[in-house]
């Protein structure tokens, strides 16, 4: 049985993806791996205002999302829940696409961990030089 309604989106930042499951009818109900925003994120209102972001553009309508993230840290995966919950509410239409457009949540943050490299001990990082 298929819903008709279920909109599936993926999100991506550093490491974490999140596969977001949006249903248009609904009464505004997350769930992250099973708990709710407050319990996965604990006491970081920042990162709650993050996941809760596209939906404030989206003005009177309710999603409700069933979110499952994996990789990073808390930071992270809520740019990851971001992304993808944007990916979700701009395949309902051109007008949700150009709002979550214009505020940039549909640009995927690209910037990675830079590798260590032979001969240095971090990143950019050099041993120290000794002239004599």
């Amino acid at each position: 049985m298929e819903n008709k309604n279920l909109i599936l989106a993926t999100g991506r930042r550093k490491t974490s993806v999140a596969q977001i499951r949006m249903s248009q009818s609904g009464e505004g109900k997350l769930t992250i791996n099973g708990k709710t925003p407050e319990a996965y994120f604990g006491n970081t209102p920042r990162l709650k205002h993050v996941i809760c972001a596209p939906f404030d553009l989206t003005k009177d309508q309710k999603f409700d999302c069933v979110i499952k993230v994996d990789g990073g840290g808390h930071s992270s995966q809520a740019g990851a829940i971001r992304h993808g919950i944007s990916r979700a509410i701009a395949s309902l239409g051109d007008s949700f696409r150009a709002s979550m457009k214009k505020a940039g949540f549909l640009t995927r943050d690209s910037r990675m961990v830079e590798r260590k490299k032979p001969g240095q001990p971090k990143a950019r990082k050099r041993f120290q030089f000794s002239k004599r």
